[in-house]
């Protein structure tokens, strides 16, 4: 009788911790540097300057949770839900949140050294005191322009035109433009990726743009560049271009070595 009231007893707690962290979300949970810390967050969802390295959290419901301070170095909140957390001064180096929510997330002076960042939500998110430059930000939405370079976001659309993403490509080099408007190899790539979806008004819109600005530049490869796509969008069936000078399909063959070599840094 008392082993079976005993066997009753833990199978009501087992069922009472189930129900617990489903509430929380589907949750692939790993150990924590420190076990009670992860206990902490999972039951009050505070968890200030808590050592949760190393944690699995994947898909977690932390909507609102309290983890400023907090060491997640090296943790897993991949698709994690942090909608309105305070990460404030929290320890992300080499974190993963690929495709995590993020609106509205404090993350003032967090570390996102080698953070993988990846298809986040970043709208409202609070990025004061924030280097992003070590973070992979590919395909992240609702980056503030003021934290990020112009040539930064134009590396991600050349590194997404390359992969034939060209919308996505164009989505970043509106940014870098946005951010930059006088950027004249972000009209040329944003000229290349319209031209390759079939946008002939607007990729020799851009073409000429960018002839323009490069010749204020003084910058001959630029310039000439963006003549040959201005001659191709203009004169398509055309099979090749002046001898000496590079055709449009060998310059689109080779796309990052042509856009990269107008990066400034």
């Amino acid at each position: 009788m008392v082993k079976n009231m005993a066997m009753s007893t833990m199978i009501n707690k087992i069922i009472g911790t189930t129900i617990f962290i489903s509430s929380l979300g589907f949750i692939s949970i790993a150990q924590a540097e420190n076990p009670a810390h992860l206990s902490q967050l999972l039951s009050t969802k505070r968890c200030q300057n808590c050592d949760l390295s190393g944690t699995g959290l994947v898909r977690a419901d932390l909507r609102g949770a309290d983890l400023s301070g907090a060491n997640l170095a090296g943790a897993n909140l991949s698709r994690a839900n942090l909608t309105g957390a305070d990460l404030s001064g929290a320890n992300l180096a080499g974190a993963g949140l690929f495709g995590a929510n993020l609106n509205g997330t404090n993350l003032t002076g967090a570390n996102v050294s080698g953070t993988d960042l990846r298809n986040t939500y970043l709208f409202n998110a609070d990025l004061t005191d924030v280097s992003l430059k070590n973070a992979n930000l590919q395909g992240a939405t609702g980056i503030p322009l003021k934290v990020v370079e112009a040539e930064q976001l134009y590396v991600w659309g050349v590194a997404a035109a390359e992969k034939g993403n060209q919308q996505q490509a164009i989505n970043y080099f509106n940014q870098a433009i946005a951010a930059k408007p006088k950027y004249a190899a972000a009209y040329l790539a944003r000229g290349i990726s319209r031209y390759q979806i079939l946008d002939g008004p607007g990729a020799l819109q851009d073409a000429k743009a960018a002839e323009k600005l490069f010749e204020s530049e003084k910058n001959q490869q630029g310039t000439l560049t963006a003549k040959v796509l201005v001659q191709k969008i203009t004169t398509p069936d055309e099979p090749q271009l002046n001898k000496g000078k590079p055709s449009f399909m060998d310059f689109v063959s080779s796309l990052s070595s042509v856009l990269l070599q107008f990066i400034p840094f």
